[in-house]
């Protein structure tokens, strides 16, 4: 018979047995029982005790499901078995009981957002979701006690929803006047939080499901921020959202919040484990996937390499003294609009297990890092709504024209990807870190249509080079007329559009036709191979790997003087670390090889060669990206700027403009670098014409 058809003493003498029977002879963290910890922790360390779902289903199954028929009804006579238990040290425990273990709830009270049958109304549900906005954290009455001024009776009135006082004194039975005695009121920490649906899950340009969630108590409230993946236990109920339609939302109060910590809990790949290693040891496994990443876009391979690379990633670590070393690459591709940079994006969107595609003129609110937002969530206070990069939290974030954000978004850009986390400090908000350990792949279009390689990039797209200088590695995708390639990128367009016809009028197409788009590795199994490389696969790098990334570093460095430019940085060793875990992650492999760090080499310098070298002198020039400026072009420039500043000696109206190309051209710069340096000076305000034709250094 069900415990909710039986009295309340008998369901707290059967609450009381059950803490007997599992909690008070099994210990906690510090040895102690877990009643015990928690007498002795209450109420300043400890406020909860929490009781593990399976524990109480194998103690009384019919308990454990009127529990989740009835909620909070019957979890408060649990809380009054915790009143009365008889402990060894002199405090009363008024303390809330919460169900863990959230996930060992039947299947069917285990949801989504959103997914939940409007007939789990007044049920205990498992609520999976991600934390999309979380509002302030204030004080809330629970039990309002009342102090009668003409006789002194304390009157108790539980308050929800609307302020409620009494209508007459328990004791004098008159009515009023009252006034609040707040130190016998049940005061609590208050907090809403709104979960969504993640973005991985929502329909695709659909707006993802959403429920707003009370959290009361100290030990819950400010324990999520945006971007958490987390399973809250609560007990349903029905909101109005519209009298004159009569619908209403499903809500509630929280009794429990798990964090989710497993990165890929919802791909379940013990059936397909066996597939997966036979498919690691396959003959070449990076051309594989390379062939099996879009196969509609014909050539660009290293670039499809890479990205690969990206999506398996490499270690994350964290080392003694508290500093961390990032383990996801970052990856920026610049070309002209015909070049598919949206479509490679979008590949990998699909293929990550967790990923957002999103622009750089996002039309969210919270943009790329996030928003502070005032409006009816949270009473009109200010609450903080995560953006792309933490909604991709763990996971990766596809921003096409990269460009194209907000001044506002570039520094928690780059936060994000150096340190992993947003720091808002919007709406006098500013004591709250948002996680944003998300991978970031990134295109924009040069500022003229056309990659211009004469040019550094920071000329070319409006980004600063403390930005740019973030990305592990930067292609550029041309569109140069080439005989040869283009009559084979016309053949392979010709034979995808010609399969893509036959399939869409359901006409039969042959394995030889399939090959030009039909990928080798499916994309729902690469999918499952890069999340097991992920969950199974942390590799290190074998001492040959370290020696032949030392050698690289070295050697190119050493092959300059100390007046040339310097062709690399520091960066690109960790770089290459990262770039060489994911190689052996590729293959399942947990030692990364002098074959990973040769092939990892050779990505780093064909993008050194695409946007790290100095047009001038054909080297190397690591200023080309992280300063926007190569060392010839600096050179230049303080030579232009020495013959200014001595023609402004000889002529009273500043230097003649004639003269300084003159004094240039005599130095080796032609009139048309002169001309281009000289308007690039004066829009840094570092010359101006105080008369016509004459320049001045500010």
């Amino acid at each position: 018979m069900s415990h909710s058809q039986t009295g309340s003493s008998e369901l707290v003498d059967t609450f009381e047995q059950f803490f007997r029977d599992y909690y008070d002879d099994r210990e906690s963290e510090n040895g102690d029982t877990r009643i015990l910890d928690l007498a002795q922790k209450y109420p300043n360390e400890q406020k909860s005790l929490y009781i593990d779902y399976g524990d109480l289903y194998q103690f009384d199954p019919d308990l454990a499901d009127d529990v989740l028929e009835h909620g909070e009804d019957v979890l408060k006579y649990a809380e009054e078995a915790l009143r009365n238990y008889d402990l060894p040290i002199d405090v009363q425990l008024n303390a809330d009981v919460r169900l863990s273990d959230l996930d060992s709830l039947p299947p069917t009270r285990v949801f989504d957002v959103g997914k939940y049958p409007v007939d789990m109304n007044g049920k205990y549900v498992a609520v999976q979701g991600q934390v999309n906005k979380v509002g302030d954290s204030k004080g809330k009455v629970g039990e309002a006690a009342f102090e009668c001024q003409l006789c002194g009776t304390l009157t108790r009135v539980p308050q929800s929803g609307d302020w409620q006082e009494p209508h007459e004194c328990q004791g004098c039975e008159r009515q009023g006047p009252f006034q609040v005695n707040w130190d016998q009121s049940e005061l609590k920490d208050y907090q809403l939080v709104r979960l969504q649906l993640p973005p991985e899950k929502a329909h695709r340009g659909g707006q993802a499901s959403d429920i707003d969630v009370r959290v009361l108590g100290s030990d819950m409230t400010d324990s999520v921020a945006p971007g958490d993946r987390v399973t809250v236990g609560i007990e349903l109920e029905p909101e109005i959202d519209d009298e004159d339609r009569g619908t209403f939302v499903l809500t509630g109060e929280a009794n429990n919040i798990e964090h989710q910590d497993t990165d890929y809990e919802d791909l379940d790949l013990d059936e397909y484990e066996d597939e997966i290693l036979e498919l690691a040891e396959s003959d070449n496994i990076y051309q594989k996937i390379v062939d099996s990443f879009k196969p509609s876009h014909h050539g660009d391979e290293q670039i499809k390499l890479a990205i690969a690379l990206q999506m398996f990633g490499g270690v994350e670590k964290h080392l003694p003294d508290g500093s961390r070393i990032r383990g996801n690459s970052h990856i920026f591709l610049v070309g002209a609009p015909s070049t598919d940079k949206s479509g490679l994006l979008e590949y990998a969107r699909d293929l990550s297990p967790r990923s957002v595609y999103t622009s750089g003129q996002s039309a969210t609110q919270a943009g790329l890092t996030c928003a502070a937002v005032q409006d009816d969530f949270g009473n009109g206070g200010w609450t903080i709504e995560g953006g792309a990069l933490v909604k991709a939290h763990k996971g990766l974030c596809a921003i096409d024209e990269f460009d194209k954000m907000d001044d506002e978004d570039q520094s928690g850009v780059m936060e994000a990807m150096s340190q992993g986390t947003i720091s808002p400090a919007k709406a006098n908000i500013s004591n709250v870190t948002l996680p944003a350990n998300t991978t970031v792949l990134s295109a924009a279009n040069p500022e003229y249509g056309r990659f211009d390689e004469y040019e550094p990039i920071g000329e070319q797209i409006d980004l600063p080079p403390e930005l740019i200088s973030r990305f592990d590695l930067i292609f550029t995708l041309t569109d140069k007329p080439d005989e040869e390639k283009d009559e084979q990128l016309v053949e392979h367009l010709n034979q995808t559009a010609y399969v893509g016809g036959k399939i869409a009028a359901g006409e039969d197409v042959s394995g030889d036709e399939l090959e030009t788009v039909d990928p080798e590795i499916s994309k729902d199994m690469l999918r499952r191979y890069i999340a097991y490389a992920k969950q199974n696969v942390t590799p290190t790098l074998s001492e040959g790997a370290r020696e032949r990334i030392k050698q690289f570093y070295t050697e190119i460095r050493a092959s300059t003087s100390e007046d040339d430019a310097v062709p690399v940085t520091a960066r690109k060793i960790l770089a290459l670390h990262r770039l060489a875990e994911a190689s052996a992650r590729m293959r399942l492999s947990d030692t990364a090889t002098v074959e990973d760090a040769n092939r990892v080499i050779q990505i780093v310098l064909d993008c050194l060669e695409d946007v790290g070298v100095d047009p001038e002198t054909g080297e190397f020039d690591a200023d080309m990206v992280e300063a926007n400026t190569s060392k010839s072009q600096r050179d230049r420039i303080k030579g232009l700027k020495g013959i200014i500043s001595d023609l402004e000696l000889e002529y009273d109206d500043g230097a003649p403009i004639d003269i300084v190309k003159e004094r240039a051209s005599d130095q080796g710069m032609t009139h048309s670098k002169v001309e281009h340096e000289i308007e690039k000076l004066k829009d840094k305000g570092e010359v101006y014409e105080p008369n016509d034709d004459h320049l001045r250094a500010t």
